[in-house]
């Protein structure tokens, strides 16, 4: 690879330096209480600006102006992936951007999103590219339940489905939708480049019905799950209440200038997100540590730790960071090394 810039030998820099971190956070031990590392959930947040900002927009669901900063966080409550988007952008087709962007060592295959992640094109893009999408679910009325055939009856709930899917259309524009999904695997194009596309073509268009239809199959799928299992339901709701957690974290931990974003410059606003990000992984990495350290000392003073308090625990701990104190860089001290085998685990029996 051939590097034609600073500014691009500064975003290598910055990858590996992510990526370095999140692998390193996944040996510990204590995460794995927290979940499987197979469950991600996106969400975006707004930052402020200043109104007087060019680039600033008003965002009329969260008030004021600003930018969203979006996030991918995982069941283990590490972030994978962000980006800094307009408030006017639709948040929803940035959702499968992390399966192709990240490249650490842990790989979910299940997104949870907010109502952002309901839409039919995006269940059927992300189908085909072996993702399963679970979003929240609200506003039912205006979500269909459909039939494969119009002339099949479902004994006491046929009332429920309001339709049927076109599975002609899907047979006949199959290959191109494949042809897509290998670009996008091959790293040619980004999944949201493909949304966007589709969000603007003509309901004529033929590739769009095609993506719609697989969409409404999949997502009739999901729906039915969704109805008829609590536990589903249930590990949702806490995979994006990890996610909203982040999103007040992080914010903590930008609180420079009252946490306006004074920047009026793209790249620079993407900078501080992309930075603040990196901050708030570091800040994670090393609460989950002292965490580690301090369980162990717990259970050699004889105190019983099992799953269900390792379990409870989180890394987004702020009141022993001093975000106003004096800071001294010492650069003759070495780097300590870490113990990753930590034993944070005794049972009560």
């Amino acid at each position: 690879m051939i590097i034609k810039n600073i500014r691009q030998l500064k975003n290598i820099f910055f990858s590996l330096v992510f990526k370095n971190l999140i692998n390193a956070y996944n040996l510990f031990p204590l995460p794995k209480y927290w979940g499987t590392g197979k469950r991600s959930a996106a969400d975006g947040t707004k930052w402020d600006m200043y109104e007087q900002n060019l680039l600033s927009e008003y965002h009329i669901r969260y008030g004021g102006y600003g930018g969203i900063g979006y996030y991918h966080v995982s069941d283990l409550y590490i972030a994978l992936f962000s980006r800094f988007i307009p408030c006017g952008v639709w948040e929803g087709v940035y959702i499968l951007d992390e399966f192709i962007k990240n490249d650490s060592n842990i790989q979910p295959n299940i997104v949870h999103a907010d109502t952002q992640g309901q839409n039919t094109t995006i269940f059927g893009l992300s189908f085909l590219l072996g993702i399963d999408l679970m979003p929240r679910i609200r506003n039912w009325k205006k979500l269909d339940l459909c039939k494969p055939d119009k002339s099949i009856k479902c004994k006491h709930i046929d009332e429920i489905f309001s339709d049927y899917i076109d599975f002609d259309i899907i047979k006949t524009y199959l290959p191109d939708m494949l042809r897509i999904v290998l670009s996008i695997k091959m790293g040619r194009i980004a999944p949201s480049t493909i949304l966007k596309k589709l969000g603007s073509y003509s309901r004529q268009n033929k590739l769009y019905q095609a993506f719609k239809e697989l969409g409404r199959a999949i997502r009739t799928i999901f729906l039915l799950k969704y109805i008829s299992d609590i536990d589903l339901r249930t590990t949702i709701q806490e995979a994006t209440n990890k996610n909203e957690s982040f999103n007040g974290f992080i914010k903590w931990l930008f609180f420079g200038g009252e946490g306006i974003i004074a920047e009026n410059n793209r790249d620079e606003q993407r900078k501080i997100i992309k930075y603040n990000h990196l901050v708030a992984n570091c800040v994670i990495f090393y609460n989950v540590y002292h965490m580690s350290k301090i369980l162990q000392e717990l259970i050699i003073k004889g105190y019983k730790i099992d799953e269900n308090i390792l379990s409870s625990l989180s890394p987004y701990i702020t009141s022993h960071i001093n975000r106003f104190g004096e800071y001294k860089i010492n650069k003759n001290r070495n780097t300590p090394s870490l113990n990753y085998d930590i034993d944070i685990f005794k049972s009560t029996e």
